[in-house]
């Protein structure tokens, strides 16, 4: 589902037949202004995809943008202006916000971790504990917010995890059945194998011939002897249980990734309010 699709939805949903409670009170010709407002402080995402939601509703509409995404929002600043005929206004203003309030929050949370880990190498790394539909603008905002990107879908990485391990009855013959497919489909895929203890490592480390290795809720001392263990042969990730307490102690293994599924999953959405510029219907346009 691309962006487009699924802003009609979201449209669809709130507006269904016609927004009446704006229709019952105003003109179609009335025009306005409102403006988006701050009332919380934070990372700023999702500016883009206001002003495609207002497009949506009508494409006469007119944003001036203020802040842009990723700037650094405090309570009280006015992130943009809006302007056009007031019902299309008001009809999108809860589509907008809440677009806006959640991805703020993604990018919010994640700068907040990334921050924790200055003067460090490791990186950022989302996952696919997305809400469903929403996953690109998700991994949008963790992207606003310095994160980076994991796999966008099953579809784009080969990722062996426990289950796949235990069905294959190994990690090597997982490994090697996945190179075999590689191979005969001549598709172009990093593969990355989750192991969960240093006997699945050491199994790993003399197969070898995979891009990345992800070590699952390992302790920040075992995540430091695995580092050492694996001696850049491999790419490294860390993942289960990081948070932002404790991610820095973490990162300072030297793995070279942490992945944290909480940044799409369990986030504080941004407070933000819409505000009518123009309140009167006998003020002049």
């Amino acid at each position: 589902m691309n962006v487009d699709q699924l802003i009609e939805i979201a449209l669809k949903e709130d507006i269904g037949d016609g927004d009446h409670t704006s229709i019952a009170i105003f003109p179609p010709e009335l025009k306005g202004k409102v403006k988006l407002l701050s009332k919380d402080t934070g990372i700023l995402a999702g500016v883009l995809i206001a002003e495609k939601v207002y497009h949506h509703v009508d494409p006469s509409i007119e944003v001036i943008k203020i802040k842009n995404d990723g700037d650094h929002i405090i309570p009280g600043d006015i992130l943009f202006e809006a302007r056009g005929n007031v019902i299309p206004l008001l009809s999108a203003e809860r589509v907008v916000l809440n677009f806006l309030q959640r991805l703020s929050g993604i990018a919010t949370e994640t700068h907040r971790i990334v921050a924790s880990l200055e003067g460090l190498h490791t990186k950022v790394l989302d996952t696919r504990k997305t809400t469903p539909g929403l996953r690109e603008l998700e991994k949008y905002a963790v992207r606003i917010g310095g994160g980076f990107n994991h796999r966008m879908g099953l579809f784009d990485m080969i990722l062996i995890k426990d289950n796949h391990i235990d069905f294959a009855r190994g990690i090597s013959r997982a490994i090697y059945m996945a190179q075999d497919y590689l191979r005969r489909t001549g598709k172009k895929m990093k593969i990355e194998v989750e192991i969960r203890d240093f006997t699945e490592l050491v199994d790993l480390i003399q197969f070898g011939h995979v891009d990345r290795i992800m070590l699952d809720n390992f302790t920040p001392d075992d995540l430091s002897d695995a580092v050492k263990l694996i001696d850049g042969r491999m790419e490294t990730e860390a993942s289960g249980g990081i948070t932002f307490e404790n991610a820095r102690r973490y990162a300072e293994s030297g793995v070279d990734y942490i992945s944290i599924g909480a940044l799409t999953h369990n986030f504080r959405s941004l407070d933000l309010s819409m505000k009518a510029i123009k309140r009167s219907i006998f003020d002049e346009n």
